[in-house]
């Protein structure tokens, strides 16, 4: 590698890490407890489901209530709203029913209760407070909606230009060094430059995997309304022009998960949405049905089902760039592998923090040298050369 190509990566490394550096240490610090929200929630108490213990409220069992009756339910413990929502549990009896005064209600007018759905018995009206949602809202858009999630994905885009550049400056950097050498009886700059590369390599992949998730993850707005614009447009086109459906002509619900469940032998529903929201038509229930599979359960296939009727009139698996998105949320935050993963992932996560740390206090130390002091220390493993 030449001069002057050490010299342009190490620019592109040099401006993409100050760029992105104080965002970065933000999601990090924020996604540390993210990562365990299931295991604060129960610690908390913020876990109402925790005590619910039965057939999953996404099967079909005896034990289990018609939708039909926890619908009914819902509404009359909230008169005059429409349904918008009911997401389900492959564990537990738990599900959450969730209404509005409108079909289009915004997110801030919906109220979700939380049911089980064995004994019918309501267990919270879900709020969205409290730490662990601060934590999440600022962790995804900063509190400013979509504009916010684009731009932390924009910086998404910048770590991972970061990333590149550092492998390819760790090259030269390393090539008189034995991999994992920390020269910790040296200067305090050369031992934070060690640790700093050391950590970096050991969790490139790492990075790698959560920068390009979290880019996916800042696209979901985007990406639903790409699949509402083709795929579902498509799929309910024979109804396009028709007036909505009044509530009053909703059919069963029951009836309508049937039809679903037929269409999709051995697939559970993980929600339904309602006629006249942004996930279905203005005549559809839209089923959402997963797998049977670790893999499988993380994709969704919608089923439209006529909301009048309860007679099928599509189903297909979301596109490519859905599935992309469905598949980048868990990962993200490691929720694939259980707990042992997800101490791994607070453990990089923190050698990302030492890594963002770290490399702004050797920027900060020596951000008056010259350009071609720095390009030298790079080629001679971190060795301070005088200029020539």
């Amino acid at each position: 590698m030449t001069r002057a190509t050490v010299r342009a990566w190490y620019l592109v490394h040099k401006w993409t890490s100050i760029v992105c550096t104080a965002f970065l240490l933000m999601l990090c610090v924020t996604g540390l407890p993210l990562i365990f929200h299931d295991e604060i929630d129960r610690l908390s108490g913020g876990d109402v489901a925790a005590g619910m213990t039965g057939q999953g409220s996404s099967g079909e069992g005896p034990g289990l209530l018609p939708l039909d009756t926890m619908l009914a339910k819902a509404l009359a413990a909230r008169p005059g709203e429409v349904p918008l929502f009911m997401a389900f549990d492959n564990e537990r009896p738990q599900m959450t029913i969730t209404t509005g005064p409108r079909p289009d209600a915004p997110a801030a007018e919906m109220t979700m209760q939380i049911y089980n759905r064995a004994t019918g018995e309501l267990a919270e009206v879900a709020s969205e407070e409290g730490v662990m949602h601060f934590l999440l809202q600022l962790h995804t858009d900063m509190f400013l909606g979509l504009p916010g999630m684009l731009f932390l994905g924009a910086m998404g885009v910048v770590f991972v230009a970061s990333i590149v550049s550092g492998v390819v400056l760790y090259a030269p950097f390393m090539r008189k060094l034995d991999f994992g050498t920390l020269r910790t009886s040296r200067s305090r700059r050369l031992k934070w430059l060690d640790t700093h590369n050391l950590l970096g390599i050991v969790a490139l992949a790492w990075m790698l995997v959560v920068g390009l998730t979290g880019v996916v993850n800042a696209l979901a707005t985007p990406i639903m309304q790409m699949w509402q614009a083709n795929e579902l447009a498509e799929m309910t086109r024979a109804y396009a022009g028709r007036p909505a459906l009044p509530v009053s002509r909703y059919g069963s619900l029951d009836v309508a998960m049937a039809e679903a469940r037929r269409a999709r032998p051995g697939n559970n529903p993980q929600f339904i949405a309602f006629p006249g929201g942004g996930f279905s038509s203005k005549h559809h229930y839209a089923v959402f049905l997963q797998g049977d599979t670790p893999l499988t359960e993380r994709l969704l296939t919608p089923a439209l089902i006529d909301a009048e009727t309860g007679r099928l009139t599509d189903v297909r698996p979301l596109p490519w760039y859905g599935q992309a998105l469905l598949l980048s949320q868990p990962l993200h935050f490691g929720d694939y592998g259980a707990l042992p993963l997800k101490i791994l992932w607070a453990v990089l996560d923190l050698f990302t923090i030492v890594i963002l740390g770290s490399g702004l206090y050797l920027w900060l130390g020596k951000r008056r040298a010259p350009l071609p002091a720095r390009v030298r220390e790079v080629e001679s493993g971190g060795e301070w050369v005088p200029a020539e």
